[in-house]
């Protein structure tokens, strides 16, 4: 440690082919540089919500040190890394979430008898001064290869917390979220009800896919005659996602034909068949780092062949029954057993099942109908199942309701015209008090509904 407290700065993350820097070029770069400010995506947060949050999480912990990390970066090739999301309990207790967070811990300090106080743990804006080299050169951090962040005063400024060098940190002891699993378990479930700013957030990435999934309809002419149709949709919602947010909450999912029966099929490496169908799973992800998560599996041509609509409109009674079983009180599972409920006398009304009795229809269903939604796509999944699978739904909490049937290509339990249908229907809503609201509404469901819909993108009048 130097005598300011904070360890020497580590070796600079610089390339091999990097010229040397002479020390004429290391005064003439420390010199004459003008204040600049925070870029605006910095100061956008909901830091103003973040001190309740942290003390209701003070309370479930008195007396014990804390430490809540964003997570580091991660190699992709060689000195490229992936981009980087801070970890969503870090991002929801600061209010930080760009990029810039890379190696932050936040740190719950004991205080007092019952309190703690909040400490974050930043690596600061990189001085411009001689001997300092690492905002021009280092490839990693350096402010000139990924951008300005914030000085520990601007950081305390933003977020109200108190700011302190990263490089003071050492090796903390203490409950760390990320190794110590009752403090993992009380973060998710500190999260499962949304407040009304969480709500607006997830509306917003809703009303974002809404426009993504109308901007994959329009490209789908193009698409039938590329050799890698569903990947050009793919880079269609992507490029709605980054424009209009963070990006995708989740590798979109654009699968045509069979590869609807592949749950997460995200090679998106097919070509397009207007007689078959694409499943879209697709979510905009907001600056926030909330995100949506919406499937609709539509006709390439428009409009649903007659055995296509049979397995369609059998997926949308079931999530219909699925959507009309969510209230406050009601149990979490209680929505998927009334969707499958009508899965199992569907197959069974169509010989596929001798009767709808029994859990044979997980052949042609594989998962459950719904997750939390929030933060993660698959939100508050270190919950225990006391509150969260074998819990109660309560007012606030949002949740997709998705159930889906894949009938695989090779399957001869089945008849072969319905070999190869994968149809997946996946709105979000949210509890309310009278039973719940489809913040995915403006998407239609219906047969019709479907077709009228892509008709008008598909033929310019929308």
């Amino acid at each position: 440690m130097t005598e300011s407290g904070i360890s020497p700065a580590p070796a600079l993350h610089t390339g091999s082919h990097d010229p040397a820097v002479s020390a004429e070029l290391s005064r003439f770069m420390a010199a004459s540089w003008a204040p600049t400010a925070l870029p605006d995506s910095v100061r956008v947060g909901a830091y103003a919500v973040t001190p309740a949050r942290r003390a209701r999480l003070s309370a479930r912990f008195p007396g014990e040190r804390l430490i809540i990390p964003a997570g580091g970066l991660t190699v992709r090739s060689n000195d490229c890394d992936h981009r980087f999301r801070p970890h969503s309990a870090y991002a929801w207790l600061t209010g930080l979430t760009g990029e810039d967070q890379a190696g932050a811990v936040l740190v719950l300090e004991p205080s007092g008898p019952h309190g703690h106080e909040a400490v974050l743990h930043i690596r600061p804006r990189s001085p411009r001064a001689a001997g300092d080299e690492e905002f021009y050169r280092d490839r990693r951090y350096g402010e000139f290869w990924v951008g300005r962040r914030p000085d520990l005063a601007e950081a305390e400024r933003l977020t109200g917390i108190r700011c302190a060098h990263l490089a003071r940190l050492g090796s903390p002891t203490g409950r760390n979220a990320a190794s110590d699993p009752e403090l993992a378990a009380v973060l998710s479930e500190l999260r499962l009800v949304k407040d009304a700013w969480e709500v607006a957030q997830l509306q917003l990435a809703v009303d974002h896919t809404v426009a993504g999934f109308e901007d994959v309809v329009r490209a789908v002419p193009g698409a039938l005659t590329h050799r890698r149709g569903e990947r050009l949709l793919e880079g269609t919602f992507g490029l709605r996602a980054r424009a209009e947010g963070n990006g995708t909450g989740y590798e979109t999912i654009a699968a045509s034909g069979a590869h609807a029966c592949v749950l997460h099929w995200i090679r998106n490496d097919g070509r397009l068949d207007p007689d078959e169908l694409l499943l879209l799973d697709a979510g905009v992800e907001t600056d926030s780092l909330y995100t949506a998560d919406i499937t609709r599996t539509l006709p390439l041509s428009g409009r649903f062949s007659p055995v296509q609509r049979q397995v369609y409109e059998l997926v949308l009674a079931a999530q219909e029954a699925g959507i009309a079983a969510l209230r406050p009180g009601a149990r979490f599972r209680d929505f998927h057993r009334a969707a499958m409920r009508v899965v199992a006398e569907g197959l069974a009304e169509w010989g596929v099942l001798k009767d709808a009795t029994g859990d044979l229809h997980r052949r042609y269903t594989l998962c459950g109908s719904g997750h939390m939604l929030g933060l993660d796509v698959h939100d508050c999944a270190k919950a225990r199942a006391g509150t969260y699978l074998d819990g109660v739904l309560e007012e606030g909490q949002v949740l997709t309701v998705e159930p889906g049937l894949y009938l695989q290509p090779d399957d001869e339990t089945l008849p072969a015209e319905l070999r190869g249908i994968g149809v997946r229907i996946e709105d979000d809503l949210v509890i309310t008090s009278e039973g719940s609201r489809l913040l995915s509404g403006a998407l239609p469901r219906t047969v019709a509904g479907v077709e009228e819909w892509m008709g008008g993108l598909l033929d310019g009048s929308a």
